[in-house]
Parts: structure tokens; C-alpha cells; sequence
């Protein structure tokens, strides 16, 4: 079976087989029992374990299955089923573990087309691939999609790295970049029981070069979060984890339940 993907290492098309992802020069990159394939090259690594680490993947896991985030998951399934083309080449660029590839996944088979992802992290591509089966993945860069010019119908980035250059690159003429982004007062209330100042999140739309705007659609819902356990696994999958001090998290670890505002922002833009 042809690959979305191409060889990382000398751009082939790559065809997919039962164990193995090979291109015409030879190059060879086995399947993990996952389901997904590592095509990172080495000298791309800027670390010994790139991207989220496990424990971080599962808390993410586990929130994300509890289905906060549910509206816009169904917004972007929304979004493309409302593409005016069919049998659609998609890919999650920043797939995370998968929660919103499989969804995705499934709005672009309904119209007859398929769906990769890529990841950093290969634990979290580990729980993508294990997710979603009837998806591609790959642990890959999003400033180095193992992806070929123009190959792609459909390109969503949700919460993770832009990287608007290469996003246009592999996007076909009148392909749609879903890009999403937190709204301003996204998990406002998590926020005020982490710091003594807090400050909204911009509002702005930006000038990529290649793409023009369609839309800003607004994602917007309100939940509980019932104890301690899922308090701490919203804030782990958050960059509030990783700057946060210890005073701040004393404060959230007294909270046993928590009302909370998620407020996201999808940009639509079109590839010209």
C-alpha cells in the first residue's frame, strides 16, 4: 500500500507493507507492534526521549478521554465534513496521543479519503497508532514532515508548533489548515489557582504567506472536573507544568473538585 508518508531520508514514496515502510532507493523503517513507524532521523533528535514523555501522555490520555474537550473535537469534524472535496489526504500534524486523529480520521474516511498523524513523542504516537487503526503514524518533526509537496488535503494543528512554511509545503492549492489556539481565557480558573497575576492570551490573526483566511470559529464549553485525579491530569497535559511554582501547585493540590472554562479558537485558512 502507498504511504502518505515519504522516506525521510532521500524523499521516495514509500510503500507500506505488513512489517515495514521501504522506498525505492532501498531504505527500510520497520513497524513498531504499535501499528506506527519511527521516521526521525537521528541527527533531528534533539534529545534522547524527544516530545512529551509518558507520564505526560497518559495524563493527557486520560483527560481527554473523559470528553471535555469533546466540542471541539466535534467542531473539527465539523469543519471537514464541510470540505467541498472528496476522498481527502489528511494529516494531524502534532497528533499528541490520537484523541482527536480518531475523530478526524473518521470524518475524512466518510468522505473517502485517509489520515496520517505525526508526533514527536513516541509515546504518545504509541497510543495513536494503538487508538486508531485505520489511521498512519509516525513519530516525526513538524518543521520536517516526512510528507511529499502538495500531498496533503487537510492539515490540522492543534496545540502544537507551528510551523507555517512546511504546513504550506506539503498543502495542496485550496487545502484547508485548521490551525487551533487557546482562546483568551482559556482555563482561566486553572490559572488563578496557579498564579497571584494572570494575563489573557492574544487575540490575533496572522499573515502566512501562501494561505488566506476563511475563518476564526470559536470553541467555547464549561465542565466540572470531579476530583483531585483529573484536576492534576488537565494541569499535566498543560506548559503550566513546566512553569509553575511550588506555591501555585500547593494550591491546586488543596482543590478537590474544579469548575472550568476551555476557550478555544480555530483558524481556518485556505492554501492558495
Amino acid at each position: 500500500m502507498l504511504s502518505l508518508f515519504r522516506c525521510p531520508v532521500c524523499g521516495g514514496a514509500l510503500d507500506r507493507e505488513e512489517r515495514r515502510y521501504v522506498c525505492p532507493s532501498g531504505h527500510g523503517f520497520d513497524l513498531a507492534k504499535e501499528g506506527y513507524v519511527n521516521l526521525l532521523p537521528a541527527n533531528r533528535m534533539h534529545s534522547k526521549t524527544p516530545g512529551d514523555d509518558k507520564e505526560m501522555a497518559a495524563a493527557r490520555t486520560r483527560f481527554l478521554d473523559g470528553g471535555w474537550y469533546g466540542p471541539l473535537r466535534d467542531t473539527l469534524c465539523q469543519l471537514i465534513g464541510g470540505w467541498p472535496g472528496e476522498a481527502p489526504a489528511l494529516l494531524d500534524a502534532g497528533c499528541g496521543e490520537g484523541y482527536y486523529t480518531a475523530a478526524l480520521a473518521g470524518a475524512a474516511a466518510a468522505k473517502g479519503g485517509r489520515a496520517a498523524g505525526i508526533d514527536l513523542s513516541k509515546p504518545s504516537v504509541k497510543k495513536a497508532a494503538k487508538r486508531c487503526g485505520g489511521a498512519e503514524f509516525a513519530v516525526a518533526s513538524v518543521y520536517h514532515l516526512p510528507v511529499a509537496d502538495r500531498a496533503v488535503d487537510l492539515l490540522v494543528n492543534c496545540f502544537s508548533p507551528l510551523a507555517a512554511e512546511e504546513f504550506g509545503r506539503v498543502l495542496r492549492p485550496g487545502g484547508l489548515f485548521l490551525y487551533v489556539v487557546p482562546g483568551p481565557r482559556h482555563l482561566w480558573e486553572l490559572k488563578e489557582a496557579l498564579y497571584d497575576t494572570l494575563y489573557e492570551n492574544p487575540e490575533k490573526e496572522e499573515a502566512y504567506p501562501g494561505f488566506r483566511y476563511v475563518d476564526i470559529v470559536p470553541v467555547e464549553t464549561v465542565f466540572t472536573l470531579p476530583g483531585p485525579g483529573e484536576i492534576r491530569d488537565l494541569f499535566h497535559m498543560t506548559p503550566y507544568y513546566w512553569k509553575t511554582p511550588k506555591t501555585g501547585m500547593a494550591r491546586l493540590e488543596e482543590l478537590d473538585r474544579l469548575t472550568v472554562r476551555a476557550q478555544f479558537r480555530c483558524h481556518v485558512l485556505e492554501r492558495v
